[in-house]
């Protein structure tokens, strides 16, 4: 059995970089959230910087970029629609 991962919650204005790169590792990426009480890869505490999905795809590997867009995706998508229809279905 395995526990699920804590995070804590980073708030951040319209505009501003809001995916978290752990600094250490350069392998974990999160959308408003960093893991707590570290890294899930490599165990480093208070390591992530903010981030745009444009720079991280300046210099990301491509694993970083596809978990960057992933999170992207994950947190748009928790972001509810009306009436639990899916992002395609409310996309007419």
């Amino acid at each position: 059995m395995s526990s699920a991962q804590a995070f804590w919650s980073v708030p951040c204005e319209d505009g501003e970089p809001d995916l978290w790169v752990c600094m250490s590792c350069l392998n974990e990426v999160f959308r408003r959230k960093v893991p707590k009480p570290d890294c899930p890869t490599c165990h480093g505490v208070s390591t992530y910087e903010a981030f745009t999905l444009e720079a991280i795809r300046d210099w990301g590997t491509e694993e970083l970029i596809a978990k960057a867009v992933a999170a992207q995706a994950e947190d748009n998508a928790s972001q509810a629609t009306p009436s639990g229809l899916s992002a395609v279905e409310s996309a007419d």
